[in-house]
């Protein structure tokens, strides 16, 4: 069901329903926050209050619910009826507690049908914060001042946002929204409502786990088409996606990686701590996504250029080599005694001199750079004259204008830019960004590519007990949807003397029902005869199955499908064979995939020097290896009701051939 959150988000009237502390915070916080419009308030026994929602003089567009869970209940079901534009319901001891609560679930389920088709936040969350119109239906104290234009945030942990409000970087905030434990209204429906404003520039999510991946991507869909950004911290791990210990792939993905696959994948950009999503927000209010990952910076200090560059390592930007046109520009404003380099140590003969450093930073400042930065730590005010750090804002935005590029700041120390400085270059749509790491990680997540909506990802069946096939039984249903297979056959001991005097020289005996075979020396390579098959099955428990060895092997390589349940199916391609955890290099992808897809995902592989021709030996089959990932994907989609994982350990490419020698499928079993 669709609900317009618009008078909840936006109000013209609130009403608070109780009488502690908290609703008395409420209406302290609204009322100091600026909003112009009615706060009622409701209890049945305090003084200048409505004895209940039913005597309010009209329908509140917004009410703060500070009940106990059983009157919450109550309370929303008269709301609903009076047709009100929505609740927060800030009392736990719903589904969120069902550990600690047997009817915890009930009580959710009766919220839920009290509520219909009115919005209701949480429960268990704080509420709202909305700085464009001055509405705080908020608990507590709170960080943020009236803005006209600005960035959503929005939450599943309440005093996580509050502790965002509390920054002081620059960076506007419009609305701090939480979403409690998501009963109704969830982080991508809120989010969606948020962007909907056109006075909200960029999305801000904390996600701590993902109930509704269609959600998610019509959220992504809506805030490519309005071109708002979307940047996202999630945290946490689903038991779920910890996929059973027979396989490899179990050990290389999961629900991290099918977080972090499924948020690529719809275009939200992923950073991994706070600081860095505030950052990453300030970037995108300003600036928008960049274009590239491509940087410059500027600084009087070697320290600091060589440090920029060091930390540049650890993360997805690129210093490129000045370009001629850069060389004139910088030796004409420096002169000669300056090393030309990016980064750039400028050195102190411009400093104080705002037309010598606008032309130096101009002329950094080239078309082929995204973002240029200018190293910039403000000393304190409380002791230090800070005219000359103010000397180079100026001439900041004396380069911005001759250049007609994006020109920032960067401080290597957060306490090194007083937030009134952050606030003017703001109004100045110049960024001030606060850390060399979190700097450098902002600039990366700010420039990742837009793509084309993608499809829908697959989404998996039912959970439930599981069986895991033989090899043999696996092999043949990947066949069947064109993987390629080594020739050979599946015997007991009797037969096995006969069977390899009809196999290809050389040839493979395993023995079938276990698993990580090559550990457990269940995998006898090279044999050249039914004697030697004989020998090599001594010990060992039938059936067997009898292989042709694959020859001429360039790579090992894994691809696996896991069954995520919030995410869908994770594909996972990566080192294959005895080093799969060794190596820990793998590419995750969610299905359905393309064939360009998968290649780029290859692409981003260590091992991918070896696919294409490392130091003269041959590339790979590249078509038949994406074919055989494609094989894979087809047979997902056909079981996608049934199919928990499947794996090819090793995939063996040849200048020829993709190969499976191993394969494994666990399905869910027939109810």
């Amino acid at each position: 069901m669709k609900r317009d959150l618009s008078r909840l988000l936006q109000p013209n009237s609130v009403a608070v329903v109780g009488g502690g502390t908290w609703c008395d915070a409420v209406v302290r916080t609204c009322t100091a926050f600026g909003f112009e419009g009615p706060i009622w308030r409701v209890h049945p026994t305090r003084e200048g209050a409505f004895a209940s929602v039913r005597d309010l003089p009209s329908v509140p567009d917004a009410v703060y619910i500070g009940v106990n869970r059983g009157a919450t209940v109550e309370v929303v079901r008269d709301l609903a009826a009076m047709g009100a534009g929505g609740a927060v319901c800030f009392a736990s001891g719903f589904s969120e507690a069902v550990a600690e609560l047997a009817d915890g679930g009930e009580m959710q389920k009766a919220l839920l049908a009290a509520a219909g088709a009115m919005p209701v936040l949480g429960p268990n969350c704080y509420g709202i914060l909305n700085a464009l119109n001055q509405v705080a239906l908020w608990p507590d104290t709170h960080g943020l001042t009236p803005v006209a234009r600005g960035v959503a945030i929005v939450m599943q942990s309440s005093n996580i946002a509050l502790n965002m409000t509390m920054q002081r970087r620059g960076l506007p905030i419009a609305y701090v929204l939480t979403a409690g434990n998501q009963a109704q209204i969830d982080l991508a429906t809120l989010g969606r409502a948020a962007l909907e404003d056109p006075r909200v520039t960029a999305l801000g999510l904390h996600i701590e786990g993902i109930t509704d991946p269609r959600a998610f991507e019509a959220l992504a869909r809506r805030a490519a088409e309005l071109g708002k950004p979307i940047v996202a911290l999630k945290v946490g791990a689903s038991e779920q996606a910890q996929a059973a210990t027979v396989s490899h792939t179990a050990s290389l993905a999961g629900s991290d990686a099918g977080a972090r696959a499924f948020l690529a994948r719809v275009g939200i950009r992923q950073v991994d701590t706070l600081p860095v999503l505030l950052e990453t927000l300030k970037l995108m209010h300003l600036m928008g996504p960049l274009p590239s990952n491509r940087i410059a910076t500027l600084s009087s200090s070697g320290g600091e250029a060589s440090l920029l560059a060091d930390t540049a390592l650890r993360h997805d930007v690129v210093f490129p080599p000045l370009s001629p046109a850069q060389k004139t520009g910088l030796r004409a404003a420096l002169g000669p005694k300056v090393a030309l380099a990016n980064p750039l140590d400028y050195h102190t003969y411009i400093w104080a001199d705002r037309a010598g450093m606008a032309a130096t930073f101009a002329a950094m400042a080239t078309p082929d750079i995204a973002l240029s930065l200018v190293v910039l730590d403000f000393p304190r005010t409380d002791r230090c004259d800070g005219a000359a750090w103010h000397l180079v804002v100026e001439a900041i935005g004396d380069a911005m204008a001759m250049s007609g590029q994006r020109i920032g700041i960067v401080t290597s120390l957060p306490e090194c830019l007083p937030e009134e400085v952050a606030e003017a270059c703001a109004s100045r749509r110049i960024p001030t960004l606060v850390g060399f790491d979190e700097a450098l990680a902002a600039v990366s997540a700010a420039s990742w590519p837009t793509t084309a909506a993608p499809a829908p990802v697959l989404l998996p069946g039912p959970d439930g007990a599981t069986r895991v096939l033989t090899e043999a039984e696996a092999k043949a249903a990947l066949a069947a949807h064109g993987l390629a297979i080594p020739i050979g056959r599946q015997v007991d001991l009797a037969d096995l003397a006969d069977a390899a005097a009809e196999m290809p020289l050389p040839f493979v005996l395993k023995a079938e029902g276990i698993a990580h075979k090559t550990e457990a020396g269940a995998v006898h390579l090279g044999l050249r005869s039914a004697d030697a098959a004989l020998i090599a099955a001594r010990d060992l428990p039938g059936p067997f199955l009898l292989e042709e060895q694959i020859e001429g092997a360039i790579v090992e390589l894994l691809v696996g499908v896991l069954r995520d349940p919030a995410h869908g199916f994770v594909l996972t391609l990566g080192a294959g064979g005895i080093f799969t955890e060794l190596l820990q290099d793998a590419a995750h992808l969610l299905l359905p995939v393309t064939a360009s897809e998968i290649d780029a995902a290859l692409a981003r592989l260590r091992l991918s020097p070896r696919l294409s021709g490392y130091r003269g030996a041959p590339p790979v089959a590249r078509d038949a290896l994406v074919a055989a990932i494609l094989a894979v994907q087809d047979y997902v989609t056909e079981n996608a009701d049934t199919v928990h994982e499947v794996e090819i350990n090793p995939l063996i490419c040849t200048p020829t051939r993709a190969v499976a020698v191993d394969a494994l499928i666990r399905l869910r079993e027939a109810q």
